[in-house]
């Protein structure tokens, strides 16, 4: 979401006359896009600031402006703390960033960090940032109303709200008239996507997508499990280029803590989301994520995830201690008492089993053949091109005559924990 955004920032920039620069050093304005999601996130910001604190020095001219949600979370108190910062840009005032750039050459400082109550940056072309020509991200709707005991996510980023989907279609179109080949659709919880009061949901709207033509690939991310509903499953299962592929966050095994989260399921409710996308989508490759060391989880809370992770048999997952964020929920009324040292043990036995999953997911793709869509060239070799299955997962095989944006059928040979090899076939 946050590289989408960066796509927009582009597109507001590139109208105003600004061009982008690969060299800090070069540029009159540097932005530091940001993510108040876990505290890692903020203290890597920090200390991207202090490093561009030293160029400001030597460059006095230069404008560096914080976006996103660190900017909305702390507002002033960026600018108080860190004196390199001219600029503080909330998620919805990108629009407003030539006339705060005017501003903060002026004055010195400019803020605006005001949610918007609706969707912003419908009829903005993202301009594509670092592209492979191949793969783009539309975001769909922003904000969140899910609240999540732990996430500050609706805080910063506003209610949820959904983009006109004229709008998504006309973008998704151009991409593939472009020559891009795959294309994600995000939100937040992106399967609550809803228009003109539930005229069209989220099933409807990647029906449409999908419709644009049998070779343009079709990803979506992220889900939440509440709303997995089986008629999008039987969607996906009636598109080939709906990407067999679903990311569906499920925080901890144990229904308790669930309870503590808010994220308005039991475990019993996620097994059977995760039953019918193996009934409707055979083969699908299913992801998660998974917090370790929750308010109040016990050994055997921990233990329940662990079970619940064997039992699902997840492809791949993004795995965490929980990080308190200030004014969430949890913050304010569940006391962070699982000690760290506990958290990085039990985080630890999470990458374990996951990596022990992976493989052996991996492990069944050998001798099956895939179509991989082509990314580029390998960056460990020349020789060989990578791209992924309509699974998500990467494959490696050599180059030969193809090239990116090319569907190859590839018959897998062996694998890695996170990687499918194979030759062409």
């Amino acid at each position: 979401m946050n590289f989408s955004d960066s796509e927009i920032v582009a597109s507001v920039m590139k109208e105003a006359g600004f061009f982008s620069t690969s060299d800090p050093k070069d540029a009159a304005v540097i932005f530091v896009n940001t993510c108040s999601i876990r505290d890692n996130a903020e203290q890597r910001v920090r200390k991207r600031l202090r490093e561009l604190k030293s160029l400001k020095k030597q460059k006095p001219h230069i404008l560096i402006g914080v976006l996103g949600c660190m900017a909305e979370r702390l507002k002033e108190q960026l600018l108080e703390e860190e004196k390199s910062v001219d600029l503080i840009v909330g998620p919805d005032a990108y629009r407003d960033l030539p006339k705060l750039i005017t501003v903060a050459y002026d004055v010195q400082k400019a803020i605006n960090v005001i949610l918007s109550a609706d969707e912003t940056y419908a009829d903005i072309s993202p301009v594509k940032l670092g592209s492979n020509g191949v793969s783009a991200f539309i975001s769909i709707m922003r904000g969140c109303g899910n609240y999540c005991s732990y996430c500050v996510v609706p805080y910063v980023r506003g209610k949820e709200r959904s983009r006109d989907p004229k709008t998504i279609i006309s973008e998704a179109k151009e991409l593939f008239e472009s020559g891009y080949r795959e294309i994600t659709l995000l939100g937040q919880n992106v399967n609550s996507y809803k228009w003109n009061n539930n005229d069209l949901d989220f099933p409807g709207l990647i029906e449409k997508v999908a419709l644009i033509s049998p070779l343009l690939r079709v990803r979506f991310a992220t889900s939440h499990p509440k709303d997995m509903l089986t008629r999008l499953l039987q969607v996906i299962a009636r598109y080939p280029n709906i990407c067999r592929s679903i990311h569906l966050p499920v925080q901890s095994g144990n229904s308790r803590i669930l309870q503590l989260m808010n994220r308005k399921y039991t475990r019993e409710w996620y097994m059977d989301r995760i039953d019918a996308i193996r009934k409707y989508i055979p083969g699908c490759a299913i992801s998660t994520d998974i917090i370790s060391g929750y308010c109040s989880e016990t050994e055997e809370d921990h233990k329940e995830t662990l079970s619940l992770m064997e039992w699902a048999g997840f492809d791949f997952a993004y795995m965490f201690k929980y990080s308190e964020r200030p004014d969430t929920t949890a913050s304010k009324k569940y006391k962070d008492d699982v000690s760290e040292e506990i958290k990085s043990k039990r985080l630890k036995e999470i990458i374990n089993m996951q990596q022990k999953l992976s493989l052996k997911s991996n492990h069944q793709d050998i001798g099956k053949i895939f179509e991989v869509l082509v990314e580029g060239v390998s960056k460990r070799s020349i020789e060989h091109l990578y791209g992924r299955n309509s699974q998500n997962k990467v494959v490696v095989f050599a180059k030969q005559d193809y090239k990116a944006g090319d569907y190859v059928n590839v018959k897998i040979t062996r694998c890695t924990t996170a990687t499918l090899i194979g030759e062409a076939v």
